[in-house]
This record gives C-alpha cells, sequence and structure tokens, in this order.
C-alpha cells in the first residue's frame, strides 16, 4: 500500500531553478532514508541526493553545491531544491525511500522528467 509521489518537474532554462517534492503514503511506522535518483536517455540510474535519517545530506559530486536535499519524517516527505541548472541534469528525477510499513523495504516512486534547455 506504500506509494512515492514525485511532483515539480518541468521545463526550465539553463541557469534555472526548479523544487521537487516527494510524498509518502501508507501505513508508515519508520523512516529509514529518503532521497532521489534520476535517470537520463541512454544513461543508467544514479544517485542524485540520499538522506540517512538523522544524518546529512549525500549528493553526487555532479550536484553538489547547486542541490539541496531535505526530508521531512513527520510529513513522509522528501524534497530536491535544484538550482544553477546545467543541461546534463535532464533526465527523469525518482523519489526514493527506505522504510518499514508491512516490512523494511525500498520504494521507488514513479518519476517526474526535468528538462533543462534553452
Amino acid at each position: 500500500q506504500v506509494q512515492l509521489v514525485e511532483s515539480g518537474g518541468g521545463l526550465v532554462q539553463p541557469g534555472g531553478s526548479l523544487r521537487l517534492s516527494c510524498a509518502a503514503s501508507g501505513t508508515i511506522s519508520s523512516i529509514y532514508a529518503m532521497g532521489w535518483y534520476r535517470q537520463a536517455p541512454g544513461k543508467q540510474r544514479e544517485s542524485v541526493a540520499l538522506i540517512i535519517s538523522g544524518g546529512r545530506p549525500n549528493y553526487a559530486d555532479s550536484v553538489k553545491g547547486r542541490f539541496t536535499a531535505t526530508a521531512d519524517n513527520a510529513k513522509k516527505a522528501v524534497y530536491l531544491q535544484m538550482n544553477s541548472l546545467k543541461a546534463e541534469d535532464t533526465a527523469v528525477y525518482y523519489c526514493y525511500a527506505d522504510l518499514m510499513a508491512w516490512r523494511r523495504a525500498n520504494y521507488w516512486g514513479q518519476g517526474t522528467q526535468v528538462t533543462v534547455s534553452s
């Protein structure tokens, strides 16, 4: 019954900003980690930002200084503020969570498209 739903994707010019949101629903008892992955055309899915509960976000080198991930465990949500966007950031962005519902498991959102183009 757990679902992760992303929102906030869209088309933005290079140098622009975008904020992604992800909300988890279902009977969730504990969240161990939440974060974001992305997959560009013809490329493997890669980690963008991951937050282990109680810790600092871990970022891919390619987004450090530009992206900021935050988690709100009370709201069962995670956000990704993306600034100074580059064409290379174009990808489908997926929300990720490691959480406890009926069992502890990894969950994925359906993805939201981010396109950076002039």
